[in-house]
């Protein structure tokens, strides 16, 4: 009895620290803003930033599998959902900046930017995408859609991905640096490629086993 609930104990200890330090780069940049430490374009870095920060989260929420299947640390997959709505949350910073700061909130010119701006329309689907797969993130959902619509729903990250990374593509093709863009777009789909491999062990143990 002691035990398990020293577990429980560990795992909401676990939780808060996690909640906390998500959080951290969110303070960091409103520090900065508030003491106009930002640089010459202040928008600019705050968006870049929280854009940033996003493919970040995209990458920590893709590697909790493998680095649960490999450390065999099962208890990690109880992070996986706060993990998931940290990204969004960062999503949703990344684009009511752009809306706010960049766009001044005329939602006709950012209806225009869509339609005109290819990167930008990507940068909206990813954030329709990254809303949908949030929105059904709790379990009333899970008990609603049922186990299996609701893991092949969120197969749909599978489409975020390379839609994050060619937005990430073309806004900095711009300015030809694409180092950071190589270095994500290689994080993301190795962590894709584990889990592709994965499934198609799992499909290829069950037909054997039916065979």
């Amino acid at each position: 009895m002691s035990a398990d609930h020293g577990a429980i104990d560990w795992g909401a200890r676990t939780k808060v620290l996690v909640f906390v330090l998500a959080l951290l780069p969110a303070a960091q940049l409103l520090g900065l803003a508030l003491l106009d430490r930002l640089g010459a374009n202040p928008a600019e870095a705050l968006i870049r930033a929280s854009g940033d920060w996003t493919l970040r989260f995209l990458c920590i929420v893709l590697a909790v599998t493998p680095v649960r299947i490999v450390m065999s640390w099962s208890g990690l997959a109880r992070l996986r959902r706060m993990l998931g709505l940290f990204c969004f949350f960062y999503a949703m910073l990344h684009a009511s900046l752009y809306a706010g700061l960049d766009m001044g909130l005329d939602w006709g010119g950012i209806g225009a930017d869509i339609r005109k701006r290819p990167f930008i329309l990507l940068g909206f689907s990813a954030w329709c995408l990254l809303l949908l797969l949030a929105a059904t993130s709790w379990d009333g959902a899970v008990r609603w859609l049922g186990g299996k619509r609701w893991r092949q729903l969120h197969r749909l990250v599978f489409v975020v991905v390379p839609v994050v990374v060619l937005h990430f593509y073309w806004m900095r093709q711009g300015k030809h640096n694409f180092t950071e863009v190589w270095w994500y777009a290689s994080i993301l789909f190795l962590l894709l490629a584990f889990r592709l491999l994965r499934w198609a062990r799992n499909r290829l143990q069950v037909s054997e086993a039916r065979s």
